[in-house]
């Protein structure tokens, strides 16, 4: 007899009542191929999917469920709706056309009308269907006269005992790969749950996760519906529920706990690493005398925001703790973080140790490296520079005590050492792993260290990225600064858009032109940097337009740079390579190219290298393709110029990966977690593990 809908029977046992699997010996971690029905040809589709050991089935999360409680009668459809029906096909066919296209049909009928389903160009299909399958078909109603459907999802019924696994209930629909049709999947899914999900254990039996309380949702007629609280499953029968909810809630429930877990798994990392370093590790005096700072700001030439007061008190604290300064420093763009860390520099050369600040390109560093020594050499503070190209340190590589070194990646090659290193300052954190960070600091002694971001981060990206750091927030911005004008406009608005570049160079002022790529590529019509320079140069004639990207040698690099700081050069025509770290207050108007090329932060970091002077600064984003969609998003950057509103916006509409890059970025490859949707979890993931640790339930020790 079957299993009630919803049930999942006896573990040892299939559908019909018989043993699931010969092998009692089976686990988890058993190849998929212990289960009835996966030969060698299966075997190598699963594979495809990443499915090689039974846990990696049962993991296999379902993308959607529908409801085949509640099967549509064909005469009773109605224009546009979205919906299943179930009947047996009358006829099939392929019409082809003269021009080489194609379509295939087939009609089905349930006794009340019958639907006609078209695939285009897919001729192939018609070996998959025959008169008189039992053919259950999903999708939208495209016509009514006669009642149509455009490549709809279709699934064969067998009839018998799967009726229960594959009708009259909801009904889970998998990633899948060709050759592997839902209705095996969902059969070897359905055997490995029966036979495998009570062997799933709990993670972290000393933490209540299956006592946590979350608000499940479900999707309903295109709307979510949130529902009350409910307590999360445990462990296993999430498993169940994931794959087999009774009701779609149950499923997302499921969910939720299998993404605390991930989140758990990620909150002890972190803070296990914050606990060892408070455990072990005794903090360098840093906090300094003032006898340079008392120097030093005077000479500043602005007055302090008060959350830059508020933040050099919390850096000063630190440094005068007992533990290791670790601090994430946001700020928007113009918020005056490089202020910041030079200020923090000086209080641990004060205290006689040395600093090493590391950016993410030579570009950066070289900016960098002039606006710390402009603000230091008057102390008498020497500030090198270290990259690739540009070694100005001793011969040894040895850089002696109580100076500032500015640089690349090259600061954490083997060969460069650093005397007395007291703070570590990292800018752009978010192009940096946390390994490379931990490279830096190895350089001394447990050093204090700073990040910087001036791309604003989500508070759940936060406690995922940076959960080990103290944060510290620049949310003021200096008097003086104009806010930007941003417009969107396509590519047959350029002629007006050239005519204004040229009338604010007319009034000696300078601007950028960025494009997404250094070269174009064959696949498609996205503009490029080095195609685009001489049309630019014709277009501007007779001001000054430079070329600026990254696979320039470095001396032109900063030739390029240094001409257009000076105002020799009136427009810079570039890659994202001026993202970050490039202040030319002269600068008032940015036309960026390709615009839905780029992620909103992105866009408005590069936004951010105007408007740092005394003029109205326009940004002007061409959207090339008109897409209602990418035009929509591209809007968001109109309406505001809050750098968290808009880091917000990116991570629902791009997803971490995208927003930070997840290769430099550390973020984890999430089975059930979502970033965009999470942020409940993750703070109770966080808190969870916080007061685990503190009562001692849960081991500082891996």
């Amino acid at each position: 007899m079957a299993a009630p809908v919803g049930v999942v029977q006896n573990p040892a046992m299939d559908l019909n009542g018989t043993p699931a699997f010969p092998d009692s010996s089976a686990s988890l971690e058993s190849p998929v191929s212990v289960l009835k029905g996966v030969g060698v040809e299966r075997l190598q589709m699963l594979e495809r999917l990443g499915i090689r050991s039974v846990r990696d089935l049962l993991f296999h999360a379902p993308r959607r469920f529908e409801d085949r409680r509640r099967v549509a009668r064909i005469r009773e459809l109605e224009l546009g709706e979205t919906v299943t029906v179930r009947g047996r096909v009358l006829t099939l066919g392929v019409t082809r056309y003269r021009s080489g296209k194609s379509v295939f049909q087939l009609v089905v009928d349930d006794g009340t009308s019958r639907l006609h389903c078209r695939w285009w160009n897919l001729p192939f299909l018609e070996r998959m269907y025959s008169v008189g399958d039992d053919l259950l078909v999903c999708g939208r109603v495209k016509a009514l006269k006669p009642r149509t459907m455009d490549h709809p999802e279709t699934e064969k019924i067998v009839s018998g005992e799967e009726e229960t696994l594959h009708v009259n209930r909801w009904v889970p629909v998998y990633p899948s790969t060709e050759g592997l049709t839902q209705r095996i999947l969902r059969a070897l899914t359905w055997q490995a749950v029966g036979a495998f999900a009570h062997l799933v254990v709990e993670p972290h039996p000393e933490l209540p996760l299956s006592k946590m309380q979350v608000r499940p949702a479900v999707e309903l007629g295109g709307d979510q519906l949130t529902l009350e609280s409910r307590s999360l499953p445990e462990r296993s029968r999430a498993i169940q529920r994931l794959h087999f909810p009774e009701e779609p809630w149950q499923a997302d429930l499921a969910r939720q706990r299998l993404a605390l877990d991930e989140f758990v798994d990620l909150q002890l990392v972190i803070q296990r690493r914050r606990r060892r370093l408070e455990a072990n590790a005794k903090a360098l005096p840093c906090s300094g005398d003032n006898r340079w700072m008392r120097q030093f700001l005077p000479r500043v030439g602005f007055p302090l925001t008060g959350a830059q007061q508020r933040v050099l008190s919390e850096i000063r604290s630190d440094l005068g703790g007992s533990v290791p300064m670790r601090r994430l420093l946001q700020g928007d763009v113009g918020s005056g973080k490089t202020f910041v860390a030079v200020a923090a520099s000086i209080m641990v050369l004060e205290s006689g140790f040395s600093v090493a600040v590391m950016a993410p390109t030579e570009i950066l560093a070289e900016q960098l490296h002039a606006n710390f020594r402009r603000w230091l050499a008057p102390l008498g503070i020497e500030v090198s520079l270290h990259t690739g190209s540009r070694k100005s340190t001793q011969e040894t590589g040895v850089a002696k005590r109580q100076r500032v070194v500015v640089g690349t990646h090259a600061l954490i090659e083997d060969g460069f050492q650093i005397q007395d290193l007291g703070l570590v300052v990292i800018d752009e954190q978010h192009r940096f792993g946390v390994v490379q960070r931990e490279r830096l600091l190895r350089k001394g002694s447990y050093p204090h260290l700073l990040v910087m971001t001036a791309t604003p981060i989500p508070r759940t990206l936060g406690l995922t990225l940076y959960g080990d750091l103290d944060v510290s927030l620049l949310d003021e911005l200096p008097g003086g600064r104009r806010r930007i004008k941003t417009y969107l406009r396509t590519r047959e608005a350029l002629p007006k858009v050239w005519a204004f570049v040229r009338r604010e160079l007319e009034q000696s002022r300078q601007g950028y032109v960025v494009y997404p790529r250094i070269e174009a590529g064959e696949a498609d019509d996205v503009r490029a940097v080095t195609g685009e320079f001489e049309r630019i140069q014709e277009e501007m004639r007779p001001f000054r337009v430079g070329l600026l990207h990254g696979q320039l040698p470095a001396e032109h690099k900063e030739t390029v740079m240094n001409e257009f700081r000076a105002g020799v050069l009136d427009l810079l025509v570039a890659t994202t390579v001026v993202e970050v770290g490039v202040d030319v207050p002269n600068a008032t108007v940015m036309v960026i190219e390709d615009a839905e090329q780029f992620g909103l932060a992105q866009l408005h970091q590069l936004r951010g290298r105007i408007g740092r002077g005394a003029y109205a600064s326009h940004c002007i984003l061409i959207s090339s393709r008109g897409n209602p969609e990418a035009d929509s998003r591209l809007r968001v950057l109109e309406r505001t110029s809050d750098g968290f509103e808009i880091a917000e916006a990116d991570l629902v509409l791009r997803g971490p990966g995208d927003l930070v890059g997840r290769q430099q970025s550390g973020v984890p490859d999430f089975r059930f977690g979502n970033l965009r949707r999470d942020r409940a979890l993750v703070e109770m993931a966080r808190d969870l593990v916080r007061n685990g640790l503190d009562s001692g339930l849960v081991s500082t020790s891996p």
